[in-house]
């Protein structure tokens, strides 16, 4: 068996650790988790989901994810509806409040992956991303299991 440290969720687990770190001081400053800060990118990107797909999307399991979107809501950083199609389904969406925290996080997020970009290289990190999606495309064509953690 390989070296603890030297195993490829470790390694990527340090990797996703050390990049959070550049990220989590201007997330708090603005009031937001990373799995908040996660939600509302991903709601950003969608009109509405359903919470199972967003659940999916986000790498959250459903009571966390309950959660956070209880207390985005009472924030006003998301909307709730009832699917029109099923009503024990529910949507959810970002709010116009929401959308305007994002705009106010955005400068300092692109600032951070500016300087991560500047101090790892663009071409590098370019690669890393297209390696990552490929690793992410083979092992999901292997049918390797849907687990989905709190800490992707």
């Amino acid at each position: 068996m390989r070296d603890f440290s030297r195993s490829l969720p470790m390694s990527l687990l340090r990797a996703r650790e050390a990049v959070m770190r550049q990220f989590r001081p201007s997330l708090r400053a603005h009031g937001l988790t990373e799995q908040q800060w996660r939600i509302l990118r991903a709601l950003a990107a969608i009109d509405a989901v359903e919470v199972t797909e967003l659940a999916r999307t986000a790498f959250l399991l459903g009571p966390s994810l309950s959660r956070i979107l209880r207390d985005l809501d009472a924030r006003n950083l998301i909307e709730r509806k009832t699917a029109k199609a099923d009503q024990r389904r529910s949507m959810v969406s970002i709010s116009e409040k929401g959308v305007k925290l994002m705009a106010s996080v955005a400068p300092s997020s692109e600032a951070i992956y500016a300087e991560i970009t500047r101090r790892f290289g663009a071409r590098k990190l370019a690669e890393l991303q297209e390696m990552l999606g490929q690793l992410e495309l083979c092992l999901a064509s292997s049918d390797a299991g849907d687990e989905i953690t709190d800490n992707m």
